[in-house]
């Protein structure tokens, strides 16, 4: 009679047959091992820039390392976007992508340096904003429909932080569709935009909803219409401009967050988790409601599809309206 093996002897040639039937499982990378580099493709004090700090505050030590942000303007949001791009693999690189830098800067310009799609790892959008036209407090027109009237007697100069972001083409579609000359004046930068503004340099501006909200709010700025789709409700008594009589200018800004191309899908799907679940915090809703901001419920999947619909929509738009960049 054959003699069984002991228990330990059973235990252990079982784990080793057991072993060498099991696929090869191959460990996934530490990560993060480094500090974060989050690039902010916009000046301080953009919205960008308010966004990603109120998201790296609240993730804070969650990832074990910290967040770096690195304010990196130009182009519209492109310069900052080429950093990431060619980062290809690096998952401690990451921006807040936007609809200058992924929208309508890539079909807006020539010889933009990246894909907005393929080199990067589209990860969640993060909110979604109205631009708003504001005019100085000297300028008589109380209303869009005086401001047109304005603008049809003589050319309308109008500001915005920089060529290529949304606020340059909202002025340029209403332009379009009032029948009406808009000379667009970039600035590096919001602040800029508006200082300039307030000061009577330029007569109005179309700016972000949650950079001016301050302004408007102090009566520093007088909002005319919103570009939503509805109205917003930290401005209740601004009319879209729809409701105006200009539905050709209506448009959204949107703001996401992306890393490069090629990082683990784990690492992705960290970024992801972190990401959604910071904005699904009541702490993260009240500041972004305190500046006009809805909070992204989009994951990758949801955000990488509108990113390729954004470069879509706008390349037809920017065409058919004769947009350029200045």
């Amino acid at each position: 009679m054959a003699r069984p093996y002991p228990l330990t002897r059973r235990l252990i040639l079982g784990a080793g047959a057991s072993l060498l039937a099991a696929p090869a499982v191959h460990a996934q990378p530490a990560w993060p091992v480094r500090p974060i580099r989050w690039i902010i493709n916009f000046p301080p004090g953009g919205a960008a820039d308010t966004l990603s700090r109120v998201l790296a505050e609240q993730i804070g030590n969650k990832l074990g390392q910290p967040i770096v942000p690195e304010n990196r303007p130009g182009a519209g949001g492109m310069v900052g976007a080429d950093i990431v791009a060619k980062a290809r693999g690096d998952a401690h690189v990451v921006i807040m992508s936007s609809g200058a830098s992924h929208g309508t800067g890539p079909v807006l310009y020539r010889n933009v340096p990246y894909d907005a799609q393929n080199d990067f790892t589209h990860l969640h959008l993060v909110g979604t904003f109205s631009c708003v036209l504001a005019v100085n407090n000297d300028l008589p027109a109380r209303n869009l429909a005086e401001f047109v009237a304005l603008a049809r007697k003589q050319p309308m100069t109008y500001g915005s932080g920089g060529n290529g972001t949304l606020n340059h083409l909202t002025g340029q579609l209403l332009a379009r569709d009032a029948g009406v000359t808009l000379e667009h004046v970039p600035y590096r930068g919001s602040a800029a935009a508006l200082t300039d503004t307030m000061g009577g340099q330029i007569p109005c501006l179309m700016e972000s909803l949650p950079i001016a909200l301050p302004h408007l709010q102090a009566n520093r700025l007088r909002p005319l219409a919103v570009s939503g789709p509805e109205r917003d409700a930290t401005l209740p008594d601004v009319p879209t401009f729809a409701e105006a009589g200009y539905p050709g200018a209506t448009a959204t800004s949107w703001f996401g967050f992306s890393a490069a191309a090629g990082i683990p899908d784990a690492v992705a799907d960290r970024w992801q988790a972190e990401i959604g679940g910071a904005l699904a915090t009541d702490f993260v809703k009240e500041r972004f409601a305190r500046i006009g901001v809805t909070p992204g419920t989009l994951d990758r999947k949801g955000y990488t599809a509108l990113v390729r619909d954004e470069l879509a929509r706008w390349k037809p738009l920017i065409a058919a309206a004769g947009i350029k960049a200045d």
